[in-house]
């Protein structure tokens, strides 16, 4: 299959930023990480990593990536019959952040789209890895943090991807959703190629996410 370059997308809704304060007021944390991070022994998201915490309030990372955006990558409708008649729930898939090497995918379902959309925002947020940048294009060498550092591949039920490092200028060489989520990671210039069932957007959210976590599991 050649370079990827569709540019169809499915859904895409900005959800704004996850880090305003008034999101923070009367938050009680309830596990130790949280406590760590409202009396400042945690400063920063990469502290929590180092020491091998995970993270389990979506408040941790609000508070330690003020600048963390979101995105709708997917919202679904999911009917089900039951003895009282047809019941429908929305699901929805979102992308989380900070355009400078953080980035989580979640998801949520219920009754509401915007309730939906909250419960995968915040699962995100639980889901957040960091990724590693660099320059990994021969032709570049640049040694800004620009795109990976060396081809990555992620796997998602039956959709593929491979990331492979662009010199700068080029951009992002794929889908429009696809493009939106490695902009939240932080990565301007990339070609990517993807194998499978893309339009199913729950396989091929997990196969970015696979892919960008890659790049510290193998580097």
């Amino acid at each position: 299959m050649g370079m990827h370059s569709d540019s169809r997308h499915t859904g895409r809704e900005g959800v704004g930023r996850g880090g305003e304060g008034k999101d923070l007021e009367g938050w009680v944390p309830r596990t130790k990480v949280g406590v760590y991070v409202v009396n400042k022994q945690i400063t920063t998201l990469e502290q929590v990593f180092e020491q091998g915490y995970r993270v389990r309030e979506p408040e941790i990372v609000k508070m330690l990536l003020p600048d963390l955006k979101s995105e709708v990558v997917h919202v679904g409708v999911v009917q089900k019959q039951t003895d009282a008649g047809e019941l429908t729930r929305f699901s929805a898939i979102v992308a989380c952040g900070d355009e400078h090497g953080w980035f989580g995918i979640g998801r949520g379902k219920a009754a509401q789209m915007r309730l939906a959309i909250d419960k995968a925002t915040r699962d995100a947020m639980l889901n957040i890895i960091p990724v590693k940048l660099g320059c990994g294009s021969w032709e570049c060498r640049c040694n800004v943090q620009h795109s990976v550092p060396f081809k990555v591949v992620g796997k998602g039920g039956s959709v593929k991807i491979e990331i492979i490092p662009g010199p700068r200028g080029l951009g992002l060489v794929a889908g429009a959703n696809i493009t939106m989520m490695l902009r939240l990671a932080g990565i301007r210039d990339a070609w990517t190629r993807t194998f499978g069932s893309t339009s199913t957007m729950s396989s091929t959210a997990l196969a970015v996410y696979n892919a960008l976590r890659n790049t510290y599991s193998i580097g």
